[in-house]
Parts: structure tokens; sequence; C-alpha cells
């Protein structure tokens, strides 16, 4: 589970201190916010990469007996991500800054827990699942607040359209562990 705040104090001074260099915009956000928005949209997109090959990998994976169900599942929860992220990589460059989406970027970068390789049944995949799309929506909530105290009302409301999707998303994969049947 993501503390609440955390992570929030080390971004905060990572981010004051950073020198990105920001690309020619007309936006009007002080250079110094959309340095601080850039490397937390960064952040946020590294962890909805990982989130996303999750996914799949319980899509790909899945075994048993709601196979079809799950896999089906598994594939809309990546799909809706993926749309997510864009939203998020490109609002990065919107700031004047650089998307950083390389899978190298995203192993040495992503907050999630690793995805366990070794199971196969419906109940592990959305148990796994579910865990990370909870710690994504919990950090995706703080990255609202973030980028509130910030003063980026729009990066602010990006994350807050994206923490309603995840939410809505978790709400689907744990609707599989909450029948006694």
């Amino acid at each position: 589970m993501v503390p609440p705040f955390g992570w929030m104090a080390e971004w905060f001074k990572r981010a004051s201190d950073m020198k990105t260099k920001l690309n020619p915009t007309q936006n009007d956000l002080r250079a110094k916010t959309r340095r601080a928005m850039i490397e937390l949209l960064n952040q946020q997109l590294a962890d909805v990469l990982d989130l996303g090959f999750q996914a799949k990998q319980a899509h790909w994976n899945v075994k048993g007996p709601h196979f079809i169900g799950l896999h089906e599942l598994f594939d809309k929860v990546a799909k809706e991500l993926e749309e997510f992220t864009d939203d998020i990589a490109e609002r990065a460059v919107e700031l004047g800054g650089i998307a950083l989406g390389t899978i190298q970027i995203v192993a040495k970068r992503s907050r999630l827990d690793a995805y366990p390789l070794k199971i196969a049944s419906g109940k592990q995949h959305v148990a796994a699942l579910a865990s990370a799309l909870a710690k994504f929506g919990a950090s995706t909530r703080a990255a609202i607040d973030a980028a509130s105290k910030t003063g980026d009302a729009d990066t602010a409301d990006l994350f807050t359209e994206v923490s309603r999707g995840v939410d809505k998303l978790l709400w689907m994969v744990e609707a599989h562990t909450q029948s006694k049947e």
C-alpha cells in the first residue's frame, strides 16, 4: 500500500531540485510548476505502463473455469489503462517535457510490486491485479493532491479522471472475489 503522502515529500524535493530542460511553449504555467508536473506525470506514467503490462500478463496466462470471462476482463483493463497512459504522457509533453515511457525507465521507476509470474488460476490473477490497481489508485489520488498544491488544476483534473477510471476497473476486477458461489 502506498502511504498517503510518504513519497510526496521526496517527490517535491526531487521536482524542485530538478533542472529538466523544457521545450518552448506558450503555456502560461510557471516553469517551476511545469517541471514539477512533468516529473509527477512521468512517475505516474511509469506506474500505469507497468500496470498495463501486468493486466496483459494476467490476460495471457489466466486458466480455470472462468477463463473466458477473466481473459476478456483483463484485456478490457489493459485497453482502458492504455487510454490513461496516452493522456498522462501527452500532458507531460504539452507542458514542454518529454514523456519517459521506455521499458527501461518503467523497470527503474515503477513503484508497483512485481507481478507474480508463476500464478495461473483466475483467483490468483484477480487478487494480483486488484492489488496493483489499488496501489495505482492510491498513488493517483496522491498525485491529484500534489498537482493541486502545485497550482496545476488541469493536471489535477487529468489525475481525477484517471482515478475514477481506475476505481471502476478495480471494482470490476474485485467483483470476482465478492461472490460466495
